[in-house]
Order: structure tokens, then C-alpha cells, then sequence
């Protein structure tokens, strides 16, 4: 068990790195093709589509493959993708690498997620906290590594490093041995015939009844808004640090890795606080935080105020996700194998939505409105906690 955890924070490692590579270069990598920040908000679209299908279509994939299977062939995927970007290809090909990418890394996402729900029946939540921190690591490193790389104009670089930590997570999930876990990671459907794939299909039915659908719901559109903010904020951290307070592209790509330091760090206790205060104060609380400090930073007029802002945002974003993706699933006991695909393909959805819609604001609002849109979308998610907390 111990085992599999690690390789799997390998993997959100590696998605960490690969959620805000274009975050991390977006600025420069606009300026190369000549393109706006709406095209920019499309791009983040391309990708985030990209990871929504491979989310949607992981458990068909796991039914054909295996579970390890369709892990090998979502890094060898994310794997190929990256080296694509590296080459700067026409501007219209990029929106197909971006697919490719997100469906890689999306997949991963999923599968690893439903393994660990399902299998670690004690301290989930700490065991999600820890991959977290691994994604919040990897979320981090790659703007600290874009910065030097953009001022040395090699900055194409920074998908190649994307590119060797996949390989390496491919490797991993190729050799590993996880004794009695092997079977299930390797585990296969047969093709039925089609009186079985009658019987399957009203068995695959989705599990949830009542007013489960009323909690399912909220928490769909809990998934959409969260992921879609954080999707907002981590691509266009950098432009609007360098449209608000004049800083220069490669100091403005540090933001991000001020923003994931704090969001790691949190997820080192997220956990643990989580379990101590409930699951539902904690998600509570943390949505609260976020709209306070999403309405005070239009107002942060020096650097230091607008780092010491989004340090104290990405500390109490940090568990967020994980938290209420296993407050999510105890309050649908009995769907645990569904519950994960759904609220993160419901992610998906908002990460490319939101974006899409902050790259417009960028172009078409001033740099105050466009936060003032981010506060927005972190007091609907404050609503929608204050409701899960009365249901659970």
C-alpha cells in the first residue's frame, strides 16, 4: 500500500507540473505566436476539455486495460504531448496538443483517486492530502524552474521538464510489483455478449437515490466553480501581476510558485485538521478565507501586500479539493467508485470553462474587474459550502 501511495504521488507530481506549465509561460508564449489572452483563455479551454474527456472515458479504458494499463497509456500520452510543445508546432496544432495533454494528465488524475478512496479505507483523507502535496509540489516547481528558463529565452524548456518526470512515472507504473494490489490494478473486463452487456449496463446504472442526486448536484457544481477558480488564478497569476504592479514576465511567473509553496504546505495538514474539526467545517471555513482575501486583493496596490495575499490564498485553497472530494464521497456511501470520476470530471469542466472566460476579461475588462470576477466565482463556492455544511 505504502508503495503504491508513493508512485502515486509521483503521478500528481508530474500533473502538478503539467496543470500550470502554460500558466507558468503563458505570457512569453503569446507574445511568440502573437496572440491575445483570450487565445490564451482558449488554449487553457483545449487543455481542460482535453482533461474532461479523459476522465469520462478512464473507466472504459480501465475496463480494457486495466487499471495500470490505462495509467501507462495516459503518461505515455501527457509523455508525447509535452514533447510536442517543446517544438512550438503552428498555433492551430497547439490547441490539439493541448488535448492530448489534458487527457493525459486527467486520466491519471482520476484513476490514481478512485484507487486510493476505494482502497484506503482509514485516514483517507490524509492519504489524498498527501498526493495533493505531491501535486502542490510539482505546481510550484514548475513556475520556479519557467523563470530562469524565460529570462535565458529558452523557456520551450519547461515542457521538456513536464516531458523526463513523465517518463519517469511511466517507468515507475511499468516495474512496480504492489503484491495482493496487482490483481485489482490488473484486473480486466471480458467483452460480454450482449445479453450480459444488458445485465452490466443496468448494473453500471449510476448508485445514487433521493436526495442523493440533491448532494450530488451540489457537489458537481462545488467541483466546477473550485477547480475553474484555481485553473483562473494559476494562468493568470502572472499577466495580471504584470498589468497590475508593472513586473517583468519572468518575475511575474514566481507568483504562481509563491502560490503552490503555500498550497503544499497547507496540504501537509490539511488532512489531519480536516479529521480533527470535521469535513465540513474545514471545507467551510477555507471557501470563507478565500472570498476575503479575493475581495481585499483588487485593493493590494504593492508587491509585497498582493504576495503576501496569494501566499495566505494558496494556504487556505490548499486542501480544499481533496477534502471535499472525500466529504463528497462519505456522504454518498456506496458510490465510492463514482463519486471521484464525477466531481473530478466536473473539475474539468470548470477548468476550462472559467478560464476561458477570465482570458476574455483580461482583454476586454480592466485588471480590478477581472478579480473582482475571481471574488465572484469564490462567493457562489462560499455559498454552496455554507449549504453542504447544513447537509452534512
Amino acid at each position: 500500500m505504502k508503495k503504491l501511495i508513493w508512485i502515486g504521488c509521483l503521478s500528481y507530481f508530474v500533473i502538478g507540473l503539467a496543470h500550470v506549465v502554460l500558466g507558468s509561460i503563458l505570457p512569453v508564449l503569446l507574445q511568440h505566436y502573437d496572440r491575445s489572452y483570450s487565445a490564451g483563455g482558449e488554449l487553457i479551454f483545449s487543455q481542460f476539455a482535453g482533461f474532461l474527456a479523459g476522465v469520462l472515458v478512464s473507466p472504459l479504458l480501465n475496463r480494457r486495460f486495466g487499471k495500470r494499463g490505462g495509467i501507462l497509456i495516459a503518461t505515455g500520452l501527457l509523455l508525447c504531448a509535452e514533447i510536442a510543445y517543446a517544438f512550438l508546432p503552428p498555433w492551430g496544432w497547439m490547441y490539439v496538443i493541448a488535448v492530448a495533454a489534458g487527457f493525459g494528465f486527467g486520466m491519471i488524475e482520476a484513476v490514481i483517486g478512485t484507487i486510493i478512496i476505494a482502497a484506503v479505507t482509514e485516514g483517507t483523507a490524509v492519504a489524498m492530502s498527501r498526493l495533493e502535496v505531491l501535486f502542490g509540489v510539482g505546481a510550484l516547481l514548475m513556475p520556479l524552474a519557467a523563470s530562469p528558463l524565460i529570462a535565458a529565452g529558452q523557456w520551450r524548456l519547461a515542457f521538456l521538464i513536464v516531458a523526463a518526470f513523465s517518463l519517469l512515472s511511466l517507468l515507475f507504473w511499468a516495474k512496480s510489483r504492489f503484491g495482493p494490489l496487482d490483481s485489482t490494478l490488473n484486473e480486466r473486463s471480458a467483452r460480454p455478449d450482449r445479453a450480459a452487456a444488458a445485465g452490466t449496463t443496468r448494473k453500471l446504472s449510476l448508485p445514487y437515490k433521493g436526495k442523493q442526486w440533491v448532494v450530488l448536484g451540489l457537489f458537481i457544481l462545488f467541483f466546477f466553480l473550485y477547480v475553474g477558480t484555481e485553473m483562473s488564478l494559476v494562468n493568470f497569476m502572472p499577466a495580471i501581476f504584470i498589468a497590475k504592479l508593472g513586473m517583468s514576465e519572468a518575475a511575474a511567473a514566481l507568483t504562481v510558485t509563491f502560490f503552490w509553496l503555500a498550497m503544499s504546505a497547507g496540504r501537509l495538514f490539511a488532512g489531519v485538521i480536516a479529521e480533527k474539526i470535521s469535513y465540513r467545517i474545514y471545507v467551510l471555513v477555507s471557501c470563507f478565507a478565500a472570498l476575503l482575501l479575493l475581495i481585499i486583493f483588487p485593493f493590494a496596490s504593492h508587491r509585497l501586500a498582493a504576495f503576501a495575499i496569494i501566499l495566505l490564498l494558496g494556504l487556505f485553497m490548499s486542501g480544499i479539493f481533496s477534502i471535499a472530494l472525500v466529504f463528497s464521497s462519505k456522504l454518498l456511501p456506496g458510490a465510492e467508485e463514482s463519486t471521484p470520476s464525477i466531481m473530478i470530471a466536473s473539475g474539468g469542466i470548470g477548468g476550462a470553462v472559467l478560464p476561458l472566460l477570465t482570458g476574455w476579461s483580461m482583454d476586454h475588462l480592466q485588471i480590478a474587474q477581472t478579480s473582482g470576477l475571481l471574488a465572484a466565482f469564490a462567493a457562489l463556492l462560499f455559498v454552496l459550502s455554507v449549504t453542504a455544511w447544513r447537509i452534512g
